[in-house]
């Protein structure tokens, strides 16, 4: 193992550019040589490689993004896409690749793997939370701690015109960072991709906290629930309150990493790079607990990832 390459993929999270600097750092105390692909897998198609050293990765822990860019590349689940990337893996003489992003970006990294040979390691970085194999991925903690910054001030605004608002946040699939944003805001109901929707059981719970003299709510949504705006307002006509919606969108995206995420990206990029050393093949780091661990790469994207039940339900036990 003489060099190895860094690759960001899929959509960015807060932490990629912590992570970033862990994988070069410890690479070169290493003594090992490290390139970064730009543009996630688009730019290992195209050949977009150049040298990180120690200078090229100061000053980027707390910045929120990736210094590698990112893109979705949709060549790159093809056998013409795939070779073409292994190409540059062996044009570049890469012994070893990490590859940064979400359970997509792994897909993708086990299929270089089988087609080259070439060790691949991932490193969890969503805000989604939604990869099997880790409790909590890099930038989720940083996505979590901006929306409660914004749906504190807006429960001030609920409070004050009475209001019910409802918020929009990313889970296109999964509900997992809903429902932290959910539980940690205390809101009055979360709704999640895996639970079926009941507008007809939500808006009688609105309706029995106002007669309890509730005067404000929040509701919490993944994106992936359905159509905020319609579920918004087929609130307001079934109960006749100022219902609001307020949609969070890519803003959870950026920002600089929390405190959390940044350990965790020190972490998960220092381990990728012993288990290279170490011989490991095909693997994702992660943690469980408080322990750091690893587990093969297509557990990471084949195995579907639990929602908390118990969770969701001291949720709905601490909203009544």
């Amino acid at each position: 193992m003489k060099r190895i390459g860094v690759v960001t993929a899929g959509g960015d999270a807060p932490g990629m550019n912590a992570a970033i600097r862990s994988i070069v750092r410890t690479a070169i105390f290493n003594e090992l040589e490290v390139v970064g692909v730009e543009r996630g897998y688009a730019g290992l198609i195209e050949e977009k490689i150049h040298s990180l050293d120690i200078r090229s990765v100061s000053g980027i822990i707390n910045h929120g993004g990736t210094i590698l860019r990112t893109a979705r590349c949709e060549e790159i689940k093809t056998e013409k896409g795939i070779q073409k990337a292994v190409h540059t893996l062996k044009n570049y003489k890469i012994d070893g690749l990490i590859v940064i992003g979400g359970d997509g970006s792994f897909r993708g990294a086990s299929e270089l793997y089988e087609a080259s040979g070439i060790p691949v390691i991932g490193v969890p970085a969503t805000i989604d939370n939604d990869v099997a194999g880790t409790d909590t991925t890099i930038g989720f903690d940083t996505a979590v701690n901006t929306a409660l910054f914004t749906i504190d001030r807006i429960r001030d605004t609920a409070t004050s015109h009475e209001r019910v608002f409802v918020v929009e946040v990313m889970g296109r699939k999964r509900g997992f960072l809903a429902l932290a944003v959910g539980f940690a805001e205390g809101a009055e109901f979360i709704l999640v991709p895996e639970i079926k929707l009941d507008v007809e059981s939500i808006c009688k719970k609105l309706e029995q906290g106002r007669k309890k003299g509730k005067t404000s709510e929040i509701i919490v949504m993944a994106e992936g629930v359905g159509d905020s705006s319609l579920i918004a307002e087929e609130i307001r006509k079934r109960t006749g309150y100022d219902v609001r919606l307020t949609i969070l969108g890519h803003a959870l995206r950026g920002g600089p990493p929390t405190a959390h995420s940044r350990i965790l990206a020190n972490q998960f990029g220092a381990l990728a790079v012993e288990l290279l050393l170490k011989g490991a093949k095909k693997k994702m780091v992660g943690i469980r607990g408080q322990k750091l661990t690893w587990v093969d790469l297509d557990y990471s994207w084949k195995q579907k990832k639990d929602l908390n039940q118990h969770l969701y339900r001291l949720a709905e036990i601490l909203s009544s």
